[in-house]
């Protein structure tokens, strides 16, 4: 077999071996959960704030596969309409803090002055408030709802990504072809965003998919005790929320349902962000 032969099946091999069957079936789980909560409008079988006094916590069956809640409503349009807005708060979080922590990380991490050390204080003290309770404040300054624990988690999440980026930048910065660019005569600028930026986005990408799952869980709890997506809009944590009665008088399917999905989508984008880290991150840091 010749060389030119043997170059494209390596880079084969090795494309198709970057994530193992259990990150696949991960990826399977979550692109499922995603398409099923995008095209909720046409695939979801009722109406999701539909009440149906007739068919109250009615088990699964034909006319509702996964049963019915407290007021008739159909778990199952209502899982998959929940998922909108479910998903909708970790994505704009994990893009707004991975952007904004990308920036402040080329900052910090390129300038060797007192500008790098205030930036480096500054991610510091971000660390030391959990994601939740900056939620929780919010929550309480500016009312109940997903826009106020949404700006929260985009802020407490940028230090995550900020810190990474700012290390990643210090071992670039030292390498032979930054140095190469410099002696040419290249603006800085021009180094940093077009040839420093790209070897971070690998990495940075990992960790940010990690973020996902963690933000989901923290808005799913957020909902859950009242103070995130208020009813009667569907959504996951707050669905656990509304089952709570029922749970009491022995009906578990209404509070099972969405706590599953959670349950497997923070499982599956954990899986998914670890392998990358692992496969992706490891290897270009």
């Amino acid at each position: 077999m010749t060389l030119a032969m043997q170059l494209p099946q390596a880079g084969l091999r090795r494309y198709g071996s970057l994530l193992s069957p259990m990150a696949w079936a991960a990826l399977a789980v979550a692109a499922a959960v995603v398409l099923l909560s995008v095209f909720a409008p046409v695939l979801a079988p009722y109406d999701p704030d539909y009440v149906d006094l007739n068919n109250v916590l009615a088990g699964p069956g034909a006319q509702h596969l996964l049963g019915t809640d407290a007021l008739g409503r159909d778990l199952l349009s209502r899982l998959m309409h929940g998922g909108r807005t479910s998903l909708l708060g970790p994505t704009i979080v994990v893009i707004g803090s991975t952007v904004l922590g990308l920036l402040l990380g080329l900052v910090a991490g390129w300038s060797e002055g007192w500008l790098g050390k205030v930036l480096g204080r500054l991610f510091d003290l971000l660390f030391a408030f959990p994601a939740l309770l900056m939620a929780m404040l919010a929550i309480a300054l500016f009312g109940k709802g997903l826009l106020a624990p949404i700006l929260a988690m985009t802020i407490a999440y940028v230090p995550y990504v900020a810190r990474l980026a700012q290390s990643l930048v210090v071992a670039e910065r030292g390498r032979p072809y930054v140095q190469a660019y410099r002696v040419l005569g290249f603006r800085t600028p021009w180094v940093v965003l077009g040839r420093v930026l790209p070897n971070l986005i690998p990495t940075v990408g990992a960790q940010s998919t990690l973020n996902f799952g963690y933000v989901l869980a923290d808005l799913a709890a957020l909902s859950f005790i009242g103070l995130g997506v208020q009813p009667p809009t569907s959504d996951w944590g707050a669905m656990i929320e509304e089952s709570r009665g029922a749970l009491l008088g022995g009906y578990v399917l209404p509070a099972f349902w969405p706590a599953l999905v959670v349950v497997l989508v923070v499982v599956a984008v954990n899986i998914i962000g670890e392998e990358l880290s692992d496969r992706i991150g490891g290897k270009l840091s």
